[in-house]
């Protein structure tokens, strides 16, 4: 089934350039904060409700509270030209005075806006200064005859830089009369037994509370449409299994289990219960008829790495060539370094295949090289390309430049992808189409809680590595208030005397990728200066990949022993000299990413430590994550904790999960409401309710499995 885009809701997927007042400039700020499209802008829900509705005398205002008052404008007070001090409006009616205050102002607007001797509807939050009642910047300001302008309700929406309240309100005025009259896809048994409005009712609904029980999550309005993207993920998760899983022949890879017996005798470590039994699951996959496509869900350092080597073996020993995705640079020159390691003692090459103008012939000088790392393949990208083309290279690493059309295997048999919830569902059936009914594995470290499991990845069967390997030690978390930051620095000076190695992570500052870069900067000047005689290296995100690489590179072989960074080590970042890690400001991160985070160290026998900083004042929801971290190690008691943990406006998927990012449904709240979409999805594929479907998929997922499958 291919969805169509039906004409009804043409008009939902025009540019946001085609509603009022939104112009090129305006439509790239809603782009970045909401989307590009109608449909997106409908789909930005309130956080929050401002009450217009109470009038109080302005002699009994209560201090912070928002308020509306019918005034008398009676004099301005205009600063001088060069004067820093407030634009200031004396008012007043016959319960008392009101000073209305401008700072930075535009006097000439002021003036038109508020004539003296004329009356004026103003509403704002009203604040107690020196016993006078003061308004900062009124929210509005409307003569008594254009009163019915100003909303009494107010919703109040998630904003950045260039979008105010008043424009994304016209903007969404507008979007809501594109609502087109849709035929219902929900049964009306399901309607009627949960009390819920149908989607142009709700979408009109959730953009127009009456009161807080509106924005809850569990309203009819925001739970029916929270149904609805449920439901559009569960259909495309099905689709996406029987085009490329069940329905598709798979090969048959029946070996002697000679190349994987050989790997496991080189070892010098015992692989855990959890990792034979693994590798036995997924051995069995791809002795069997049908297209394997199994999720390897592990927590940090429970040794996915091995277990996929063991997969791509398999497929190598019958004849046909293996391929690891790895989504960033370091990453897959990490996984090249380390299977390279591992296949050393049988005498397998890895390939290493990465972006245009990076190349897998590229390597540090032999001061930087770890000894127990073989060097990378001599291989020009040209040559890899070749090899994988010949078959002369039966396995290689890469990142999306595997998913190029430059990239053809001879025969590929196993494709693997790490860091699954970074590639999308048309990535993973990308490679997957690089071959002849390819397997498919996908790897995560971030735990899934095992309620969401089957039903986020329904689509996937699972293998799940629930062991640390032999030997590892938990990490020893303790939560510290950011006042004794000296005594830290002054441990990390005796740890890293003693020559330890240490990661500090720099907090999230807000979503600017700009001020978290400067947080780190900062930090690495003030830790450089405080640590004499120490070598401290510097890693973000927006680095030249070159130096980021030659930073991490040089914390890797201990050239450098503290290595500031931001999250850019989040995942995959592997040293196991590496047992010290400081988080920053860590009451501003998720569980999740403050599990990734602390699964940066504990990689080896030596005892590790985990400071988690923080700065009060702290609320509830930060406090109690906290306390998780220094409680547990388990991966997955953290991820079920995540759930009912996170804070307002957060959800999984956001930068910190691998279950799906969702815009409307909220997995904490709505995990029955997506045990009974996989069912209704069932029902509707069954039924071939083709039109259903595609209405569906088009306005709820059309940016992850509906691209590939639109495309045919």
């Amino acid at each position: 089934m291919h969805p169509k885009r039906p004409p009804e809701i043409f008009q939902l997927f025009a540019a946001t350039t085609s509603l009022s007042g939104v112009g090129a400039k305006l439509a790239a700020v809603l782009e970045k904060r909401v989307g590009s499209h109608v449909i997106d802008v409908l789909r930005h829900l309130p956080i929050g409700l401002t009450d217009r509705r109470q009038r109080p005398a302005l002699s009994a205002v209560v201090d912070g509270s928002i308020a509306t008052f019918e005034i008398l404008v009676m004099k301005h007070d205009r600063p001088a030209r060069g004067v820093r001090r407030p634009y200031r409006v004396f008012c007043q009616n016959e319960t008392g005075e009101l000073e209305l205050v401008f700072f930075h102002a535009h006097s000439d607007y002021i003036a038109k806006q508020l004539p003296v001797g004329a009356r004026r509807i103003v509403s704002g939050r009203v604040d107690l200064f020196q016993g006078r009642v003061q308004m900062a910047h009124p929210d509005h300001i409307v003569a008594p005859e254009n009163s019915d302008s100003m909303p009494l309700l107010e919703p109040i929406y998630p904003l950045t830089a260039g979008l105010t309240p008043k424009i994304l309100r016209r903007t969404l005025t507008d979007a809501l009369t594109r609502l087109p009259d849709l035929p219902e896809w929900i049964p009306e048994a399901i309607l009627s037994t949960q009390k819920w409005p149908g989607f142009a009712d709700a979408m009109r609904a959730v953009h127009a509370p009456q009161s807080e029980a509106d924005l809850l999550p569990t309203s009819p309005a925001r739970a029916r449409l929270a149904f609805d993207e449920l439901l559009a993920n569960q259909l495309a998760l099905i689709m996406v299994r029987q085009q490329a899983g069940d329905s598709a022949p798979g090969r048959s890879f029946t070996t002697s289990g000679k190349l994987v017996g050989a790997l496991k005798d080189s070892l010098a470590f015992d692989m855990t219960a959890a990792q034979h039994r693994a590798i036995s699951e997924i051995t069995a996959d791809q002795a069997a008829p049908k297209r394997m496509l199994r999720m390897l869900q592990g927590d940090v350092g429970s040794g996915k790495t091995l277990v996929a080597l063991a997969a791509m073996l398999t497929a190598v020993e019958s004849g046909a060539q293996a391929a690891l995705l790895a989504p960033t640079e370091v990453l897959a020159r990490q996984h090249h370094a380390s299977l390279s390691a591992l296949l050393q003692p049988l005498q397998i090459e890895v390939g290493l295949l990465l972006g245009q103008g990076r190349t897998s012939a590229q390597k540090p000088d032999a001061s930087q090289q770890n000894q127990a790392e073989p060097p990378p393949t001599q291989r020009s990208r040209k040559a890899t390309l070749a090899a994988m083309a010949d078959g002369t290279l039966s396995l290689v690493v890469g990142t999306h430049a595997l998913l190029s059309d430059t990239a053809v295997f001879k025969d590929l048999g196993v494709a693997v992808i790490d860091e699954q919830h970074r590639f999308g569902v048309r990535q993973r059936i990308l490679l997957g189409e690089k071959g002849r009914n390819v397997d498919v594995m996908v790897m995560t470290a971030t735990p899934i809680p095992r309620s969401l499991a089957m039903t986020a990845y329904g689509d996937l069967d699972h293998s799940q590595l629930d062991e640390k390997p032999v030997g590892r030690l938990p990490i020893d978390t303790r939560v510290i208030a950011g006042e004794r930051l000296d005594d830290i620095v002054d441990g990390l000076r005796r740890a890293l005397g003693d020559g330890k190695r240490a990661y500090w992570i720099c907090p999230l500052v807000d979503e600017s990728d700009q001020l978290d870069i400067a947080a780190a900067e900062a930090r690495f000047a003030s830790l450089s200066h405080a640590l004499p005689g120490i070598s401290v290296a510097l890693a973000h995100g927006k680095m030249k990949a070159a130096e980021r690489d030659s930073a991490m590179q040089d914390f890797r072989t201990g050239r450098a022993q503290l290595l500031v960074a931001t999250t850019v080590v989040e995942v995959g970042v592997d040293v196991p000299e590496a047992s010290i890690i400081v988080i920053e400001h860590a009451e501003r991160f998720g569980l999740a990413q403050l599990h990734q985070l602390r699964g940066r160290v504990g990689r080896s026998s030596t005892q590790s430590s985990c400071l988690l900083v923080y700065y009060p004042p702290l609320s509830e929801t930060a406090s109690k994550r906290l306390s998780v971290m220094r409680e547990t190690n388990d991966g997955f008691v953290i991820a079920e904790e995540d759930l009912s943990l996170r804070g307002p406006g957060e959800f999984l998927g956001q930068r910190q999960s691998g279950v799906p990012e969702f815009v409307l449904a909220d997995l904490a709240v709505h995990r029955d409401l997506l045990a009974m979409a996989r069912t209704e999805a069932h029902t509707m594929l069954a039924a071939n309710a083709s039109s259903d479907i595609n209405l569906l998929l088009c306005l709820f997922e059309r940016d992850s499995a509906v691209k590939f499958l639109a495309a045919g």
